[in-house]
Protein backbone atom coordinates (compact mmCIF):
# COMPACT_ATOMS: atom_id res chain seq x y z
CA UNK A 1 0.00 0.00 0.00
CA UNK A 2 1.24 3.49 -0.79
CA UNK A 3 2.44 5.38 2.29
CA UNK A 4 1.74 9.00 3.10
CA UNK A 5 5.35 9.84 2.33
CA UNK A 6 4.95 8.49 -1.19
CA UNK A 7 2.25 10.98 -2.02
CA UNK A 8 3.19 14.23 -3.66
CA UNK A 9 1.97 17.56 -2.40
CA UNK A 10 0.03 17.98 -5.65
CA UNK A 11 -1.78 14.69 -4.95
CA UNK A 12 -2.90 15.97 -1.57
CA UNK A 13 -4.29 19.11 -3.18
CA UNK A 14 -6.59 17.22 -5.52
CA UNK A 15 -7.56 14.11 -3.53
CA UNK A 16 -10.67 14.46 -1.41
CA UNK A 17 -12.14 11.47 0.39
CA UNK A 18 -15.88 11.46 1.04
CA UNK A 19 -16.91 11.33 4.67
CA UNK A 20 -18.84 8.09 4.16
CA UNK A 21 -17.93 6.16 0.99
CA UNK A 22 -20.63 3.83 -0.36
CA UNK A 23 -20.22 0.15 0.47
CA UNK A 24 -20.16 -0.70 -3.23
CA UNK A 25 -16.80 1.10 -3.45
CA UNK A 26 -15.29 -1.55 -1.16
CA UNK A 27 -16.96 -4.30 -3.20
CA UNK A 28 -15.43 -2.95 -6.43
CA UNK A 29 -11.99 -2.93 -4.87
CA UNK A 30 -12.35 -6.42 -3.42
CA UNK A 31 -13.54 -7.81 -6.76
CA UNK A 32 -10.71 -6.25 -8.75
CA UNK A 33 -8.21 -7.45 -6.16
CA UNK A 34 -9.56 -10.99 -6.47
CA UNK A 35 -9.26 -10.88 -10.26
CA UNK A 36 -5.72 -9.52 -10.06
CA UNK A 37 -4.82 -12.36 -7.72
CA UNK A 38 -6.57 -15.13 -9.62
CA UNK A 39 -7.49 -14.22 -13.23
CA UNK A 40 -9.40 -17.51 -13.55
CA UNK A 41 -12.08 -15.98 -11.30
CA UNK A 42 -13.27 -14.02 -14.34
CA UNK A 43 -15.13 -17.15 -15.38
CA UNK A 44 -17.11 -17.20 -12.13
CA UNK A 45 -18.42 -13.67 -11.76
CA UNK A 46 -21.38 -13.79 -14.14
CA UNK A 47 -22.63 -11.10 -16.55
CA UNK A 48 -20.60 -8.18 -15.25
CA UNK A 49 -19.63 -5.29 -17.55
CA UNK A 50 -17.20 -2.41 -17.19
CA UNK A 51 -20.07 0.09 -17.12
CA UNK A 52 -21.37 -1.52 -13.93
CA UNK A 53 -18.53 0.06 -11.95
CA UNK A 54 -19.19 3.42 -10.35
CA UNK A 55 -15.52 4.39 -10.27
CA UNK A 56 -14.00 5.44 -13.59
CA UNK A 57 -10.61 3.89 -12.92
CA UNK A 58 -12.19 0.64 -11.76
CA UNK A 59 -14.28 0.55 -14.93
CA UNK A 60 -11.21 1.02 -17.12
CA UNK A 61 -9.31 -1.67 -15.25
CA UNK A 62 -12.14 -4.18 -15.55
CA UNK A 63 -12.55 -3.39 -19.25
CA UNK A 64 -8.88 -4.28 -19.67
CA UNK A 65 -9.49 -7.54 -17.82
CA UNK A 66 -12.22 -8.39 -20.32
CA UNK A 67 -9.96 -7.73 -23.32
CA UNK A 68 -6.45 -8.78 -22.23
CA UNK A 69 -5.83 -12.53 -22.18
CA UNK A 70 -4.48 -13.69 -18.81
CA UNK A 71 -1.11 -15.45 -18.81
CA UNK A 72 -0.77 -19.13 -18.06
CA UNK A 73 -1.13 -19.90 -14.33
CA UNK A 74 2.55 -20.83 -13.93
CA UNK A 75 3.61 -17.56 -15.61
CA UNK A 76 1.20 -15.57 -13.44
CA UNK A 77 2.66 -17.11 -10.28
CA UNK A 78 6.23 -16.34 -11.34
CA UNK A 79 6.04 -12.80 -12.74
CA UNK A 80 3.63 -9.81 -12.58
CA UNK A 81 2.76 -10.12 -16.26
CA UNK A 82 -1.00 -9.83 -15.69
CA UNK A 83 -0.94 -6.59 -13.62
CA UNK A 84 1.54 -5.01 -16.03
CA UNK A 85 -0.57 -5.88 -19.07
CA UNK A 86 -3.70 -4.53 -17.41
CA UNK A 87 -2.01 -1.31 -16.38
CA UNK A 88 -0.73 -0.73 -19.91
CA UNK A 89 -4.20 -1.32 -21.38
CA UNK A 90 -6.16 0.69 -18.80
CA UNK A 91 -3.96 3.74 -18.18
CA UNK A 92 -4.87 5.51 -21.46
CA UNK A 93 -8.48 5.53 -20.22
CA UNK A 94 -7.74 6.20 -16.53
CA UNK A 95 -4.53 8.08 -15.89
CA UNK A 96 -5.15 7.80 -12.15
CA UNK A 97 -4.25 4.12 -12.20
CA UNK A 98 -0.79 3.22 -10.89
CA UNK A 99 1.06 -0.01 -10.18
CA UNK A 100 0.93 0.77 -6.46
CA UNK A 101 -2.85 1.05 -6.62
CA UNK A 102 -3.10 -2.40 -8.20
CA UNK A 103 -1.11 -3.73 -5.24
CA UNK A 104 -3.53 -1.91 -2.95
CA UNK A 105 -6.48 -3.63 -4.61
CA UNK A 106 -4.86 -7.00 -4.01
CA UNK A 107 -4.16 -6.18 -0.37
CA UNK A 108 -7.75 -5.09 0.40
CA UNK A 109 -9.35 -8.25 -1.06
CA UNK A 110 -10.35 -10.50 1.86
CA UNK A 111 -10.81 -13.72 -0.15
CA UNK A 112 -10.53 -14.19 -3.88
CA UNK A 113 -13.00 -17.10 -3.71
CA UNK A 114 -15.73 -14.57 -2.87
CA UNK A 115 -15.41 -12.85 -6.25
CA UNK A 116 -18.93 -13.93 -7.37
CA UNK A 117 -20.43 -12.27 -4.29
CA UNK A 118 -18.46 -9.08 -4.89
CA UNK A 119 -19.60 -9.10 -8.52
CA UNK A 120 -23.24 -9.31 -7.45
CA UNK A 121 -22.72 -6.32 -5.16
CA UNK A 122 -21.24 -4.29 -8.02
CA UNK A 123 -24.17 -5.19 -10.29
CA UNK A 124 -26.61 -4.23 -7.54
CA UNK A 125 -24.95 -0.86 -7.07
CA UNK A 126 -25.15 -0.19 -10.80
CA UNK A 127 -28.82 -1.20 -10.92
CA UNK A 128 -29.61 1.21 -8.09
CA UNK A 129 -27.83 4.07 -9.84
CA UNK A 130 -29.56 3.45 -13.18
CA UNK A 131 -32.95 3.25 -11.47
CA UNK A 132 -32.20 6.58 -9.81
CA UNK A 133 -31.32 7.98 -13.25
CA UNK A 134 -34.67 6.84 -14.65
CA UNK A 135 -36.48 8.45 -11.73
CA UNK A 136 -34.53 11.65 -12.32
CA UNK A 137 -35.49 11.68 -16.00
CA UNK A 138 -39.15 11.20 -15.06
CA UNK A 139 -38.95 14.01 -12.52
CA UNK A 140 -37.31 16.31 -15.08
CA UNK A 141 -39.98 15.51 -17.67
CA UNK A 142 -42.68 16.35 -15.12
CA UNK A 143 -41.13 19.77 -14.49
CA UNK A 144 -39.74 20.75 -17.88
CA UNK A 145 -41.88 22.83 -20.25
CA UNK A 146 -42.45 21.49 -23.73
CA UNK A 147 -44.99 21.19 -26.53
CA UNK A 148 -46.32 17.82 -25.31
CA UNK A 149 -45.34 17.38 -21.65
CA UNK A 150 -47.86 14.62 -20.98
CA UNK A 151 -46.59 12.50 -23.85
CA UNK A 152 -42.99 13.04 -22.73
CA UNK A 153 -43.80 12.05 -19.16
CA UNK A 154 -45.65 8.91 -20.23
CA UNK A 155 -42.76 7.93 -22.51
CA UNK A 156 -40.36 8.26 -19.57
CA UNK A 157 -42.74 6.23 -17.40
CA UNK A 158 -42.81 3.48 -20.03
CA UNK A 159 -39.01 3.42 -20.19
CA UNK A 160 -38.93 3.13 -16.41
CA UNK A 161 -41.39 0.23 -16.54
CA UNK A 162 -39.23 -1.58 -19.11
CA UNK A 163 -36.18 -1.20 -16.88
CA UNK A 164 -38.12 -2.51 -13.88
CA UNK A 165 -38.96 -5.60 -15.95
CA UNK A 166 -35.25 -6.08 -16.56
CA UNK A 167 -34.45 -5.75 -12.86
CA UNK A 168 -37.11 -8.26 -11.88
CA UNK A 169 -35.62 -10.79 -14.30
CA UNK A 170 -31.98 -10.10 -13.44
CA UNK A 171 -32.30 -10.07 -9.64
CA UNK A 172 -34.12 -12.87 -7.79
CA UNK A 173 -36.59 -12.24 -5.02
CA UNK A 174 -35.20 -11.36 -1.62
CA UNK A 175 -36.57 -13.04 1.53
CA UNK A 176 -38.16 -10.82 4.10
CA UNK A 177 -40.70 -8.04 4.12
CA UNK A 178 -40.31 -4.72 2.42
CA UNK A 179 -38.17 -2.41 4.61
CA UNK A 180 -39.93 0.74 5.64
CA UNK A 181 -38.97 3.84 3.73
CA UNK A 182 -40.49 7.23 4.63
CA UNK A 183 -43.46 8.02 2.42
CA UNK A 184 -43.21 10.99 0.12
CA UNK A 185 -45.94 13.66 0.32
CA UNK A 186 -49.16 13.06 -1.61
CA UNK A 187 -49.01 14.51 -5.13
CA UNK A 188 -50.61 17.88 -5.69
CA UNK A 189 -50.39 19.91 -8.85
CA UNK A 190 -48.29 22.98 -8.18
CA UNK A 191 -50.45 26.07 -7.78
CA UNK A 192 -49.62 28.94 -10.10
CA UNK A 193 -51.31 31.91 -11.69
CA UNK A 194 -51.56 29.98 -14.95
CA UNK A 195 -53.09 26.94 -13.25
CA UNK A 196 -55.62 29.07 -11.39
CA UNK A 197 -56.60 30.89 -14.59
CA UNK A 198 -57.14 27.59 -16.42
CA UNK A 199 -59.31 26.29 -13.60
CA UNK A 200 -61.38 29.49 -13.60
CA UNK A 201 -61.86 29.22 -17.35
CA UNK A 202 -62.96 25.61 -16.96
CA UNK A 203 -65.54 26.51 -14.32
CA UNK A 204 -66.84 29.44 -16.37
CA UNK A 205 -67.12 27.51 -19.65
CA UNK A 206 -68.58 24.40 -17.99
CA UNK A 207 -71.23 26.56 -16.33
CA UNK A 208 -72.02 28.25 -19.64
CA UNK A 209 -71.98 24.95 -21.58
CA UNK A 210 -73.02 22.23 -19.10
CA UNK A 211 -73.89 19.76 -21.87
CA UNK A 212 -70.22 18.81 -22.00
CA UNK A 213 -70.02 17.78 -18.34
CA UNK A 214 -71.28 14.19 -18.83
CA UNK A 215 -68.45 13.64 -21.31
CA UNK A 216 -65.86 14.82 -18.79
CA UNK A 217 -66.04 12.04 -16.23
CA UNK A 218 -62.29 11.73 -16.69
CA UNK A 219 -61.79 14.90 -14.63
CA UNK A 220 -61.82 14.55 -10.82
CA UNK A 221 -61.90 17.06 -7.98
CA UNK A 222 -58.43 16.01 -6.89
CA UNK A 223 -57.01 17.25 -10.19
CA UNK A 224 -57.46 20.90 -9.19
CA UNK A 225 -54.79 23.01 -7.54
CA UNK A 226 -57.23 25.33 -5.71
CA UNK A 227 -59.58 23.62 -3.19
CA UNK A 228 -62.38 26.15 -3.81
CA UNK A 229 -62.24 25.43 -7.53
CA UNK A 230 -62.39 21.69 -6.85
CA UNK A 231 -65.44 22.18 -4.64
CA UNK A 232 -67.21 24.29 -7.26
CA UNK A 233 -66.50 21.67 -9.91
CA UNK A 234 -68.01 19.03 -7.62
CA UNK A 235 -71.12 21.22 -7.40
CA UNK A 236 -71.25 21.46 -11.19
CA UNK A 237 -71.01 17.72 -11.70
CA UNK A 238 -73.63 17.10 -9.01
CA UNK A 239 -76.08 19.44 -10.76
CA UNK A 240 -75.38 17.76 -14.10
CA UNK A 241 -75.88 14.27 -12.70
CA UNK A 242 -79.26 15.27 -11.25
CA UNK A 243 -80.31 16.89 -14.51
CA UNK A 244 -80.81 20.16 -12.63
CA UNK A 245 -80.50 23.55 -14.34
CA UNK A 246 -76.93 24.82 -14.48
CA UNK A 247 -76.09 28.51 -14.45
CA UNK A 248 -74.13 30.83 -12.15
CA UNK A 249 -77.03 31.24 -9.71
CA UNK A 250 -77.85 27.53 -9.42
CA UNK A 251 -74.15 26.80 -8.95
CA UNK A 252 -73.93 29.44 -6.24
CA UNK A 253 -76.96 27.93 -4.50
CA UNK A 254 -75.49 24.43 -4.69
CA UNK A 255 -72.26 25.74 -3.22
CA UNK A 256 -74.15 27.32 -0.35
CA UNK A 257 -75.97 24.04 0.33
CA UNK A 258 -72.59 22.30 0.54
CA UNK A 259 -71.22 24.85 2.99
CA UNK A 260 -68.73 26.51 0.65
CA UNK A 261 -69.82 29.99 1.60
CA UNK A 262 -69.06 29.24 5.25
CA UNK A 263 -65.43 28.61 4.30
CA UNK A 264 -64.71 32.19 3.27
CA UNK A 265 -65.85 32.03 -0.36
CA UNK A 266 -68.00 35.08 -1.13
CA UNK A 267 -70.98 35.00 -3.53
CA UNK A 268 -69.56 37.92 -5.51
CA UNK A 269 -66.28 36.04 -5.98
CA UNK A 270 -68.09 33.04 -7.41
CA UNK A 271 -70.16 35.13 -9.81
CA UNK A 272 -67.10 37.08 -10.92
CA UNK A 273 -65.20 33.83 -11.51
CA UNK A 274 -67.97 32.59 -13.82
CA UNK A 275 -68.47 35.83 -15.72
CA UNK A 276 -66.11 35.36 -18.68
CA UNK A 277 -66.40 31.94 -20.35
CA UNK A 278 -64.30 31.26 -23.45
CA UNK A 279 -63.59 28.13 -25.43
CA UNK A 280 -64.79 24.61 -24.71
CA UNK A 281 -64.95 22.92 -21.29
CA UNK A 282 -63.08 19.90 -22.62
CA UNK A 283 -60.11 22.06 -23.62
CA UNK A 284 -59.72 23.57 -20.17
CA UNK A 285 -60.45 20.25 -18.52
CA UNK A 286 -57.56 18.66 -20.38
CA UNK A 287 -55.29 21.46 -19.19
CA UNK A 288 -56.27 20.77 -15.58
CA UNK A 289 -55.88 17.01 -15.99
CA UNK A 290 -52.48 17.38 -17.61
CA UNK A 291 -51.21 19.28 -14.59
CA UNK A 292 -52.51 16.51 -12.34
CA UNK A 293 -50.74 13.92 -14.50
CA UNK A 294 -47.45 15.78 -14.28
CA UNK A 295 -47.85 16.19 -10.52
CA UNK A 296 -48.47 12.47 -10.10
CA UNK A 297 -45.43 11.65 -12.23
CA UNK A 298 -43.31 13.93 -10.07
CA UNK A 299 -44.57 12.17 -6.95
CA UNK A 300 -43.75 8.77 -8.45
CA UNK A 301 -40.23 9.93 -9.26
CA UNK A 302 -39.76 11.30 -5.74
CA UNK A 303 -40.93 8.02 -4.23
CA UNK A 304 -38.53 5.96 -6.35
CA UNK A 305 -35.65 8.30 -5.56
CA UNK A 306 -36.44 7.85 -1.86
CA UNK A 307 -36.36 4.07 -2.30
CA UNK A 308 -33.01 4.12 -4.10
CA UNK A 309 -31.57 6.23 -1.28
CA UNK A 310 -32.40 3.48 1.24
CA UNK A 311 -29.46 1.07 1.18
CA UNK A 312 -31.39 -1.47 3.28
CA UNK A 313 -33.60 -2.28 0.29
CA UNK A 314 -32.41 -5.00 -2.09
CA UNK A 315 -32.59 -4.51 -5.85
CA UNK A 316 -35.55 -6.89 -6.14
CA UNK A 317 -37.34 -4.96 -3.42
CA UNK A 318 -36.45 -1.74 -5.23
CA UNK A 319 -38.12 -3.09 -8.35
CA UNK A 320 -41.21 -4.15 -6.38
CA UNK A 321 -41.51 -0.84 -4.55
CA UNK A 322 -40.94 1.14 -7.73
CA UNK A 323 -43.67 -0.83 -9.49
CA UNK A 324 -46.07 0.01 -6.70
CA UNK A 325 -45.15 3.68 -6.98
CA UNK A 326 -45.51 3.63 -10.76
CA UNK A 327 -48.95 2.02 -10.52
CA UNK A 328 -50.22 5.23 -8.91
CA UNK A 329 -49.76 6.87 -12.30
CA UNK A 330 -51.99 4.34 -14.05
CA UNK A 331 -55.32 5.84 -12.99
CA UNK A 332 -54.44 9.37 -14.08
CA UNK A 333 -52.90 8.00 -17.25
CA UNK A 334 -56.09 6.10 -18.10
CA UNK A 335 -58.19 9.22 -17.58
CA UNK A 336 -55.78 11.23 -19.73
CA UNK A 337 -56.20 8.75 -22.57
CA UNK A 338 -59.99 8.99 -22.19
CA UNK A 339 -59.78 12.76 -22.35
CA UNK A 340 -57.50 12.97 -25.37
CA UNK A 341 -58.23 9.74 -27.22
CA UNK A 342 -54.47 9.11 -27.15
CA UNK A 343 -54.01 5.39 -26.66
CA UNK A 344 -50.45 5.14 -27.92
CA UNK A 345 -48.95 1.71 -27.41
CA UNK A 346 -46.43 1.21 -24.67
CA UNK A 347 -42.99 -0.03 -25.73
CA UNK A 348 -42.82 -3.81 -25.53
CA UNK A 349 -39.18 -4.42 -26.39
CA UNK A 350 -36.97 -5.02 -23.38
CA UNK A 351 -34.74 -2.08 -24.18
CA UNK A 352 -34.85 1.66 -23.41
CA UNK A 353 -36.64 3.87 -25.94
CA UNK A 354 -33.84 6.43 -25.66
CA UNK A 355 -30.08 6.01 -26.01
CA UNK A 356 -28.60 4.24 -23.03
CA UNK A 357 -27.38 6.65 -20.41
CA UNK A 358 -23.78 6.23 -19.31
CA UNK A 359 -23.20 4.66 -15.94
CA UNK A 360 -23.06 7.10 -13.06
CA UNK A 361 -19.46 7.48 -12.08
CA UNK A 362 -17.56 8.88 -9.15
CA UNK A 363 -14.29 10.74 -9.60
CA UNK A 364 -11.28 8.44 -9.45
CA UNK A 365 -8.83 9.14 -6.66
CA UNK A 366 -5.65 7.62 -5.36
CA UNK A 367 -5.00 4.84 -2.91
CA UNK A 368 -4.54 6.04 0.64
CA UNK A 369 -3.39 4.45 3.88
CA UNK A 370 -6.54 5.01 5.91
CA UNK A 371 -8.04 1.72 6.93
CA UNK A 372 -11.67 2.90 6.99
CA UNK A 373 -11.68 4.67 3.64
CA UNK A 374 -11.73 2.81 0.30
CA UNK A 375 -8.40 3.17 -1.44
CA UNK A 376 -8.41 5.42 -4.49
CA UNK A 377 -6.40 5.20 -7.73
CA UNK A 378 -3.66 7.82 -7.98
CA UNK A 379 -3.58 10.55 -10.56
Amino acid sequence: MMSDAARTEADEDVLQYPASPPVVQYAEQALLGALLLVPERLKTIGPLEAEHFANTAHSALFAAMRTVSPPAPEVHRARPVWPNQLLEAAQPHARALTASYLHTLISVCPTDAHAPAYSQMVRSGHARRVLRQHAGLLAHAARAPGPEPARTVLTRADQLAVYLDELTTAFPSHPGSMPRTPQTPAPTAEASVEAEDEERMLLATATAHPDGLPRMRWLHEGDFTVPAHAALYACLTALARRGAPVDPITLLWEGQQRGLLREGLQPAEVLDLLAHPAGAPEHWGQKVLQRALLAQAGAVAARIEALTADDAISVHQLATGSRRALSALSSVRSRWHQATGDFAEKPTARQPAVPRAPAVRTPAARAGPATRTPARPGR
